[in-house]
């Protein structure tokens, strides 16, 4: 099989094509012929050698849909349709930038699609994160007002049609004037441009501040998203694409206001029902969800798809396709 090796951390081109055996799956362990994946920015992050305990050479990759190849236990046949991401994946062991995988039957989520490979590789990592920080993190209700800080990003664009869908006033954000009007005819009713400092513009659109909010940026913008929240508000921070993971000299009673609540969502935490990624997957054939794709690419242009998702260019995800 062709798989795409990193053997040092650095750049794009640290990624190399090889020619390497399928693996074989064990007990509790499938093995998947990797159709499309999706890239992230944990992958960019583990490139960059930014992931402590993750050891190279190592095939990177932290979801992917395809079929089913091999399963011992017989739970699923040869041809199913599956998706799967984290647990691991990418990390601890092997991932998805390869033509085969030898994945744990415990990320396996099986679905029945006649969408292209492509459009479903942008699903698994990408839905699984916006359902579950709007609906398990936040908690989301009708009538609600959401800052989504981050609004041009795969999961910002993805969070706005599901709040939307849920009924929710949205607010989004962008550091760019030329993509506040591609907010907008996103479905957010509110654009603000992110200069790192948005409480005296959200306290002018509203007073009291903000219900929920959906942190994409990182720890250098929690602070001032949490002064964004009404009092009983929430905060959930979800993505790190300022590429900052932690707060220095985090003091809990200073830092977070009170009665303002601080949540996080990881994947790797929390599983989705496979009942809503059957269902989100329904609504993308219906036209209900419009999925943003960024770019596609084979798997040996993962260098030119990597490329593209360090220049912030891409407007959507980033799908990479094996055939």
């Amino acid at each position: 099989m062709k798989a795409a090796i990193i053997y040092t951390a650095g750049g794009p081109e640290q990624l190399t094509l090889e020619e390497r055996s399928v693996p074989k799956a064990e007990i509790d362990q499938v093995l998947v012929k990797v159709k499309a994946f999706g890239l992230n920015r944990s992958e960019l992050m583990t490139r960059k050698g930014y992931s402590p305990g993750v050891a190279f050479p190592r095939i990177l990759g932290i979801e992917c849909v395809g079929e089913i190849v091999s399963d011992h236990s017989g739970k699923w046949q040869p041809g199913q349709q599956v998706a799967a991401c984290m647990g691991g994946m990418g990390r601890d062991y092997d991932g998805s930038y390869a033509e085969y995988a030898v994945l744990p039957s415990s990320i396996i989520y099986p679905f029945t699609s006649k969408l292209s490979w492509d459009m479903l590789g942008a699903i698994p990592e990408m839905f699984q994160t916006v359902y579950g920080s709007l609906h398990l993190a936040l908690r989301i209700q009708k009538g609600e007002s959401i800052l989504i800080r981050g609004g041009t990003s795969s999961i910002g664009l993805l969070a706005i049609q599901l709040a939307r869908q849920a009924g929710l006033r949205v607010i989004a954000t962008t550091r760019s004037e030329e993509k506040k009007q591609f907010l907008l005819e996103q479905g957010a009713e509110a654009v603000l441009i992110d200069d790192g400092n948005l409480k005296a513009q959200v306290r002018n659109l509203y007073p009291d501040g903000i219900d929920k909010i959906l942190e994409l940026v990182g720890a250098n913008t929690l602070k001032d998203s949490l002064s964004c929240a009404k009092p009983g508000g929430s905060v959930c921070m979800t993505g790190m694409l300022s590429e900052i993971w932690s707060v220095k000299d985090f003091a809990p009673m200073d830092y977070i206001p009170a009665t303002v609540n601080l949540t996080v969502f990881d994947t790797g935490q929390i599983k989705v029902e496979v009942d809503a990624l059957q269902e989100f997957i329904s609504m993308v054939e219906n036209g209900e969800i419009k999925l943003s794709i960024g770019g596609v690419f084979k798997l040996d242009q993962i260098v030119e798809a990597h490329q593209l998702m360090d220049s912030n260019m891409a407007g959507g995800k980033i799908v990479v396709i094996t055939d």
